[in-house]
């Protein structure tokens, strides 16, 4: 007996059958095979005419139903070539998807469809369900697999021709037709499972590319010929692994990124550059706040958030020659400890999980060493002193942690780490403000780890990768970007930067051996390398919750790599910003755009930026309300949004899979939080001081404390950055005169606007506050929240986190 529709089905695989035999006996040029996936029968795989630059992409899709099958055509922005995928609709629980090889003309794929049509005309034909961009993935609660389509796009930028992209609308839709869903596809728990799932919104914070790796950095794009971690920031693993596994192919789907991405052009004395700050999220230990704290078994830390700065020249209509990137990462801390969510408490007690060998907190630094090289440089930024000890108790153990892990490692690869009361000193009133702190510990942390620069001639060829090649046609270039070693001799081009020896640099790297390397760029075509330089190592930074206090030393570390950067590709005659340059404002509003679009991610609320608003020259009281405001939000999202969120996201990456004979999410307990089995738990409540009773290292009790900086001078000595922090005073700086312009080609318009770029906040929109529970009116306030809390609210002081 058959089942409904399987005589029709067998007749579209006839007639596509026949299709393609007719393909094989064709000798147009247009039926190709890009894939080298050639038809049964011997079909040739003509791919010789087949165009290699990022424009001829296949990237616009079109979805027809019929009663048995979805068809989904793929084809190109010229529409000259075409491609089929047939997903089956008559298996209620199973995913039937199938690829043909053949590449098609218009006229090709048009004939074929109208062919399915007169075929099923019977069941209702052929019928068309929606234009779309690409496949985010398929995925299966209790009943049916669903599909989820991206429907609508937007251009937010472009890395060497290659166009970034962000979603402003999708689509889910279950595949099975309506006589073959069974019950469970309208259960009240399957239809629960699909609003969870929906809830992770992918036109917020999500973008991709169909021809750049930009999960990737700009190095790593150019040097290696594998990508070790592509998975790491890829947030539709889970939801492509089942149609990779069949296809081995991934011509249908796109890579999601998640986090911030941001590009305008601006300009100084020395001309135009485009300026490009993104930041890519982990998917691994991936939650909200008091759900994903520390580090789990394998090494992942929760708000794990790589940032990238590339500055390249703006040359309209051409590809650029001079390029330049610098990543810094952040991270919780690596150690196990979590926070319980309280609904009347603003600052829940640490738990924290003693684990005597580190061996997650090592696997942690292992991974970072793999992934950017050395040294590795860790900013630790959270309280020295309390008095509820809270902060500094994982002060004390991250730093026995870190010099548990320097015993195993040679000294060349010691961890390097400063660990800095930043709110201790901001509230001391101190001489020095903070920003130019900062700025002077990542001018020396810059020294170490250098930045990417790369410097080609022009285009000779069109090619579709970005890769760097030998003459050979060999794609790895390890022995060069190798992670320990830089690709320049052992003058320190940094110092060069600073004493403005623009020639020695040039002498310097073009002595690197790389003459006869090339990089291929989307469509500017195939470029030798005249001069590259690469990172080596990575400045790690952490605070509590690696939002508020990691932001401000993430700008202060990006606005000191920029004056290097504008000096490399010879834009500006000196290679530092003072704080009080325009392009410095510029710079601070990304960084303030992008960890409010972190903060709102991980934390429930926009980032606090009191330092930033004092820069701006804000009153008080308006800084009071401002941080008010988002501290009742993160509040309200932590105590009463977090768990389905987290829910949700696990749902998302597949963390939580759905059974039939298994509870269902909603139903366990502390969703997604992590926690140590082996290991005993305890609460830091111990009175003020006592912790540090019977520590050995008496450092502890310091301010800071680091192993290769002496950051007494720099507390001591002026600097040329210094300036009081409300001194607006005009720079004589050639950087001081710049402008922002409107970004061509239908990007996203940028001047002065609050717009934050792929965030939940846009401008025009209203930002929803929650109130808090009932509980917290009735309470008693001056018992129910901190000290720490009534001081603020009484007396304005800052309230870090």
């Amino acid at each position: 007996m058959e089942e409904p529709g399987t005589g029709t089905a067998a007749a579209e695989d006839a007639l596509i059958s026949g299709a393609l035999d007719v393909q094989v006996m064709s000798s147009k040029p247009a039926a190709r095979d890009p894939d080298g996936m050639a038809a049964v029968g011997g079909a040739e795989a003509r791919n010789n005419d087949e165009p290699n630059d990022a424009s001829c992409y296949l990237q616009i899709f079109e979805l027809y139903e019929t009663q048995s099958n979805f068809y989904l055509i793929r084809k190109n922005t010229s529409q000259r070539w075409w491609r089929l995928l047939k997903i089956g609709r008559l298996r209620a629980s199973e995913l039937n998807i199938c690829q043909e090889s053949t590449t098609y003309s218009e006229s090709e794929c048009k004939e074929l469809l109208n062919r399915i049509h007169e075929e099923n005309k019977s069941t209702g034909g052929l019928k068309f369900v929606t234009n779309c961009y690409g496949i985010v993935g398929f995925v299966k609660f209790l009943g049916p697999y669903y599909m989820l389509l991206i429907t609508e796009r937007e251009e937010i930028g472009a890395i060497f021709g290659h166009t970034i992209y962000a979603i402003t609308k999708s689509k889910i839709i279950a595949l099975p037709n309506s006589s073959v869903q069974s019950n469970m596809a309208n259960s009240r728990e399957e239809r629960r499972y699909k609003k969870l799932f929906c809830t992770v919104d992918i036109t917020q914070g999500f973008f991709f590319s169909y021809s750049y790796s930009i999960m990737q950095s700009l190095q790593k794009n150019i040097c290696e010929d594998k990508m070790l971690y592509e998975s790491m920031f890829i947030w539709n693993e889970f939801l492509t692994r089942e149609i990779h596994s069949r296809l081995k192919s991934t011509l249908w789907t796109v890579y999601l990124v998640y986090g911030f991405f941001k590009q305008v052009k601006l300009s100084t004395h020395g001309g135009d550059f485009w300026f490009t700050l993104i930041a890519r999220r982990s998917q691994h230990c991936a939650g909200t706040r008091y759900l994903k704290r520390g580090v789990d078994e394998d090494g992942n830390v929760a708000n794990d958030v790589e940032t990238e700065q590339i500055i390249f020249k703006d040359i309209p209509g051409e590809i650029p020659t001079c390029v330049s990137s610098v990543v810094q990462n952040r991270g919780s801390i690596p150690l196990f400890w979590s926070q319980e969510t309280s609904k009347l408490n603003l600052k829940p007690d640490i738990i924290l999980n003693k684990d005597k060998g580190y061996e997650a907190t090592k696997l942690h630094f292992d991974n970072l060493a793999e992934r950017y090289g050395k040294p590795i440089v860790i900013l630790n930024l959270i309280k020295s002193e309390e008095k509820k000890p809270r902060e500094s108790i994982l002060r004390s153990e991250f730093s026995s942690a870190v010099k548990y892990v320097d015993k195993n490692l040679s000294e060349d690869s010691h961890l390097k780490f400063l660990h800095w009361d930043l709110h201790k000193h901001y509230r001391s009133k101190a001489k020095k403000n903070v920003l130019t702190m900062l700025v002077e510990v990542a001018a020396y942390t810059l020294k170490l780890t250098d930045f990417l620069y790369c410097e080609m001639a022009p285009a000779l060829r069109y090619k579709s990768d970005l890769r760097v090649m030998d003459d050979a046609g060999d794609q790895s270039l390890n022995n060069i970007c190798s992670g320990s070693s830089s690709t320049t001799t052992d003058k320190d081009d940094v110092d060069m930067l600073e004493n403005g020896s623009q020639e020695n640099m040039d002498s310097d790297i073009s002595g690197s051996k790389i003459e006869k390397k090339t990089i291929a760029v989307s469509n500017g075509g195939l470029c030798s390398v005249k001069s590259l330089r690469c990172q080596k190592g990575v400045l790690r930074t952490n605070c509590i919750d690696c939002l508020d206090r990691t932001n401000i030393a993430q700008y202060a570390y990006g606005l000191v790599a920029l004056g290097h950067q504008l000096h490399a590709l010879k834009l500006s005659p000196c290679p530092s910003i003072p704080l009080d340059a325009t392009l410095a404002d510029h710079l601070m509003t990304y960084y303030e755009k992008m960890g409010d679009t972190l903060s709102l991610q991980y934390g429930g609320s926009t980032a606090h930026n009191k330092i930033f608003s004092e820069r701006r020259g804000q009153c008080k009281a308006t800084i009071r309300c401002q941080e008010l405001l988002r501290t009742f939000q993160r509040y309200c999202s932590n105590a009463f949004t977090d768990v389905d969120k987290q829910a949700a996201i696990d749902l998302f990456l597949g963390r939580f899979q759905p059974q039939l004979d298994k509870p269902a999410i909603w139903e366990h307990c502390g969703v997604g939080k992590s926690a140590h089995a082996e290991t005993s738990r305890y609460t830091a409540v111990v009175p003020h001081g006592q912790h540090f009773i019977d520590s050995a290292d008496s450092y502890l009790y310091k301010d800071w404390y680091s192993n290769f900086l002496d950051f007494e001078s720099i507390l001591s000595s002026r600097s040329f950055l210094e300036g009081e922090m409300n001194d607006r005073s005009t720079s004589n700086s050639p950087i001081e005169s710049l402008s922002t312009q409107n970004i061509a080609n239908g990007r996203s318009n940028e001047a002065s606007s609050d717009l934050v770029e792929n965030g939940s906040i846009t401008e025009g929109d209203q930002v929803t506050e929650e109130q808090p529970h009932d509980t917290v009116r009735t309470a008693n306030k001056r018992n129910k929240f901190p000290d720490s809390f009534a001081q603020w609210v009484d007396h304005g002081e800052a309230l870090y986190r």
